[in-house]
């Protein structure tokens, strides 16, 4: 199966400009980029008067003033975070103090599952850990506001708290890292999961709305056709595994070299991770067997696979 996703890496917005992009909906970039995060992590300004902010994005003075700027003679009644990710959530106390707003999310940081005996939640570092939200939605709660309305969407597989908005006015949705036009979406356990990534991907899938706004980008277009190609990804990544692993056991650094070809060496743990996001999977169904709980470190095969001479 081909990876078949039609991306758009065209990002022309630069950092500190506020520019509309949808009927009510102003973007503002973070000064952050990189291997993860793009050309920076985009803020959202929704409505006029009376606003609301999507993901006011890292800790940084700068897009923090440049965010406050955008908003100035304006009152911000609400933020809304995405997931807690520090490209994505830091900045919510500043923008919190400077303006009094409310602050709406799935819930703090999480892992997506208990942490096996002696592994370490190894995205610690880019986990924003201090975030509290003043209101936690669930899936389908509706909050409205001046001219807006929000739907919250939970999509849990990037982050275990990941939401995902829908602007019921534009018909659009603000996909935070869940879909993004730029890149597939990187899930890597313990803190996401893949099967929770793939249903949330297949509940997005049956969704109207044709627009996306994503966490770093630009926008995704044809929204519904562009996240069953992720779907399509996704498996099309699964079955390499499982052809690999049709050839004999492997461990995790064999299946990244065989899977991924010519891959930015900066990338190849992110890919290691993604892996094993997909090797739980498949040990949960059934499909592949490891000794022990799933791990970076383990050996995999196919279920009906022979086991290794003694």
């Amino acid at each position: 199966m081909s990876d078949d996703i039609a991306y758009n890496k065209v990002f022309d917005l630069m950092p500190g400009q506020p520019a509309e992009v949808a009927p009510g909906v102003r973007a503002l970039v973070a000064n952050n980029p990189g291997p993860f995060t793009f050309k920076g992590t985009v803020s959202y300004i929704v409505g006029r008067g009376k606003v609301a902010i999507v993901d006011p994005g890292p800790d940084d003075a700068a897009h923090i003033a440049s965010l406050l700027d955008a908003v100035h003679g304006e009152t911000v009644t609400d933020i809304f975070v995405t997931h807690t990710h520090r490209d994505h959530s830091p900045a919510v106390p500043a923008i919190k103090a400077a303006t009094g707003a409310r602050v709406y999310a799935e819930g703090p940081h999480r892992p997506a599952r208990p942490l096996h005996i002696g592994e370490t939640n190894r995205l610690d570092a880019s986990a924003d850990m201090d975030f509290r939200p003043d209101i936690t939605l669930a899936d389908g709660a509706v909050v409205a506001g001046d001219g807006w309305t929000f739907e919250a969407i939970a999509t849990p597989g990037h982050t275990a708290n990941h939401m995902a908005y829908a602007l019921k006015e534009s018909d659009l949705i603000f996909s935070g890292d869940h879909v993004m036009a730029w890149s597939t979406s990187i899930v890597a356990p313990p803190d996401g999961a893949m099967s929770d990534y793939l249903t949330s991907l297949e509940k997005l899938a049956r969704r109207s709305e044709s627009l996306y706004l994503p966490g770093h980008g630009g926008p995704v277009r044809e929204a519904p056709n562009f996240v069953r190609a992720y779907i399509r990804h996704r498996q099309g990544r699964e079955e390499s595994i499982l052809r690999r692993l049709a050839k004999g056991a492997a461990d995790i650094p064999t299946l990244v070299r065989a899977i991924y070809i010519g891959i930015d060496s900066r990338l190849v743990g992110a890919a290691a991770l993604s892996v094993l996001a997909h090797l739980e999977d498949l040990v949960a169904r059934g499909v592949v067997v490891t000794d022990g709980a799933p791990s970076i470190g383990g050996i995999y095969r196919l279920t009906d696979a022979p086991l290794p001479a003694a």
